[in-house]
């Protein structure tokens, strides 16, 4: 069987981080394994507290998976601080980790920080992006890597060429907070751009509008991705894959508490109701 190392932190509301990607690769017919960085306090409405786990403890667990089960592929979700993400950064280094996707989760659906501190942002830059197979930022993370301000559509093809710049092989930069006047928008499609350090390619999709938000796309998207990697599927094979589910699982959001709805990657595993 096919496995993907997840690295992040815990939901308990169950609607992103570690809890969506096991659900994510579980429907893709991936075994996940998990390394758990940060535990939150987190339900539909936000973030109520955040919580490091020990740096040593997020090394041990990654040794605990490499030294039996290993892995065809890696996610990095919420790295929360300088010293997780450093020696994050050293165990993919010393076990030489592959196909290696980096969603570089900053903030979570309610503002709240899930990388703390300049120091903490270089150390994923230097030490986690210049290993990445694939990054996946939205546009303010990719405006924080770049430096640059994201405008107009324009703007991201310049953000993409210096992420890429940064050392990661491929850059994938969503459009889900395109501004309402962009071209995608007003058709409502959402288009994410790839960028393999050789040419560009627009990736479109209709937007999904559930009224209150969905929370855990960018975690399910980058999971799925892995998972496609795993299975043996090139980037841009793989990009494609992630976004068809990340389609899927968005018709099938369900409200379960009073704030964002959630998505539904196991839908694709049920069976019709008699």
């Amino acid at each position: 069987m096919k496995k993907v190392l997840i690295i992040g932190g815990s939901d308990s509301g169950g609607g992103a981080g570690i809890q969506a990607d096991l659900k994510t690769v579980t429907a893709l017919g991936v075994y996940g394994t998990t390394v758990i960085t940060a535990i939150t306090s987190q339900n539909t409405q936000g973030v109520q507290s955040v919580h490091a786990v020990p740096a040593a403890s997020v090394g041990e667990q990654i040794d605990s998976v490499m030294s039996d089960i290993g892995a065809d592929a890696v996610k990095t979700g919420m790295l929360l601080n300088y010293e997780i993400t450093e020696v994050v950064a050293g165990k993919i280094r010393d076990y030489k980790l592959m196909n290696l996707v980096v969603d570089p989760v900053l903030r979570a659906k309610d503002g709240s920080a899930l990388l703390v501190g300049d120091a903490a942002i270089k150390m994923l830059v230097a030490g986690v992006l210049t290993q990445a197979l694939l990054v996946t930022p939205n546009i303010p993370e990719a405006e924080v890597l770049s430096g640059l301000s994201i405008r107009r559509p324009a703007d991201i093809e310049e953000a993409a060429r210096y992420i890429h710049g940064l050392g990661a092989k491929n850059v994938l930069i969503k459009g889900g907070h395109a501004p309402a006047d962009w071209p995608s928008q007003q058709k409502g499609m959402v288009e994410d751009v790839f960028y393999d350090g050789q040419r560009f390619r627009g990736l479109a999709s209709p937007r999904v509008d559930v009224g209150v938000g969905v929370h855990g796309s960018g975690c399910t998207l980058a999971s799925a991705i892995a998972a496609g990697l795993a299975h043996g599927k090139t980037v841009e094979e793989a990009v494609l894959f992630g976004k068809e589910f990340l389609s899927g699982t968005m018709m099938r959001t369900v409200r379960v508490g009073r704030g964002h709805c959630v998505l539904d990657p196991s839908g694709s595993l049920k069976k019709d109701k008699p």
